[in-house]
């Protein structure tokens, strides 16, 4: 007759092992996902595909610490597996298990093992945070200041006299001539957290604290990532994009950003709307008196891909939507709901589609 409780016992250790496996499939599901996803779209933040040398540092290291890992889980698994499949019977009539306790040889092996284990971990660790942390500035690096807000990202390039936002573009690097982006990270109000995963680990932005971070890019395209560290209501908003462009195509951004706002004649009661509302107080516009500090800089808002630190793509519907009911693109963002009348809203929108 079979024993309610033993077979009740064997019940849930099989439902662990499937619990396990399923874990496992999960996993190697979603890395063949990654893995397979293409560089033609920035959709996906990939960890699988790095671009740059900090990343393809922390992508070799991680595959290392998988490995080995691995191979630590196959070994412990497969002996509780064949522990449970030889041992599954009990009899009391059978002799008793071999007592090896106080055994010089085993407990030398499980003990030495692991520190040899720790010690190579702990080696490759260090050698890619040196690699990463200390690497110096070269003759015609990129210099760029990242500063964090609730919940957007400003990034001003000291050297070039360029100030953009959640948009930022660096040169590619060409390993016989490099051209890495070093940035200087900072927060305006709470802690934020700067991550592109096919280009660098994460980097906290602490307020009153200066961290660094360097990117050296292979590839031109558009890499995505977003804020790390939980900074509030809209943390999961907080995204912004990495143009990695041409030499050329980097020069002409340059010169681009740094021409002063356009006028048009068409546009002048826009701008008088612009200026007597509450939006001179967040933004700033060069070459007008908007020199707010707490939103982003507009300047060259109609050259963006998108809006809301990446929340919404820059149409004129969203950005109209943007204006009057921020809370419907990023609900519990710092940007007020404007509630223009009809004419006023399209005089203003006329205006700030001539800010390229």
């Amino acid at each position: 007759m079979k024993d309610p409780k033993r077979e009740g016992k064997r019940e849930r250790v099989a439902g662990q092992v499937a619990n396990i496996l399923t874990l496992l499939a999960s996993l190697l599901l979603a890395a063949s996902r990654c893995g397979a996803e293409t560089a033609s779209g920035p959709g996906i933040p990939n960890i699988f595909k790095p671009e740059s040398t900090p990343a393809e540092s922390i992508y070799r290291l991680s595959l290392l610490v998988l490995s080995v890992t691995g191979i630590i889980f196959v070994i412990v698994f497969g002996l509780i597996a064949y522990a449970i499949s030889k041992f599954r019977k009990h009899s009391s009539d059978g002799p008793e298990p071999p007592q090896v306790y106080g055994s010089n040889q085993i407990e030398t092996a499980w003990t030495v093992i692991p520190i040899l284990i720790v010690l190579i971990l702990f080696a490759a660790t260090t050698r890619v945070i040196h690699l990463i942390q200390d690497a110096q500035l070269p003759a015609g690096a990129i210099e760029v200041t990242a500063i964090g807000h609730q919940f957007w990202w400003e990034f001003r390039y000291p050297a070039l006299g360029v100030v953009t936002a959640n948009e930022l573009h660096v040169p590619i690097s060409d390993p016989l001539h490099p051209t890495p982006t070093f940035l200087t990270l900072s927060s305006a109000d709470t802690d934020h957290s700067f991550w592109v995963p096919r280009l660098a680990g994460k980097t906290d932005l602490i307020p009153n604290r200066m961290n660094k971070m360097w990117i050296d890019p292979h590839q031109v395209g558009v890499y995505v990532g977003q804020c790390a560290q939980y900074c509030g209501v809209q943390h999961a908003k907080m995204l912004l994009r990495v143009y990695v462009d041409s030499p050329d195509q980097f020069e002409e951004w340059v010169r681009l950003e740094k021409k002063p706002a356009q006028t048009s004649d068409a546009a002048n009661e826009g701008q008088r709307i612009f200026e007597t509302t509450a939006c001179i107080n967040c933004h700033t516009v060069s070459g007008t008196v908007a020199d707010g500090r707490f939103g982003p800089d507009l300047t060259h808002l109609m050259s963006r891909d998108t809006i809301a630190s990446g929340a919404a793509p820059n149409t004129t519907e969203n950005l109209k939507t943007w204006i009057q009911d921020p809370d419907s693109i990023k609900p519990g963002s710092l940007m007020p709901a404007m509630k223009l009348n009809n004419h006023d809203l399209d005089a203003l929108m006329a205006y700030l589609e001539t800010l390229r």
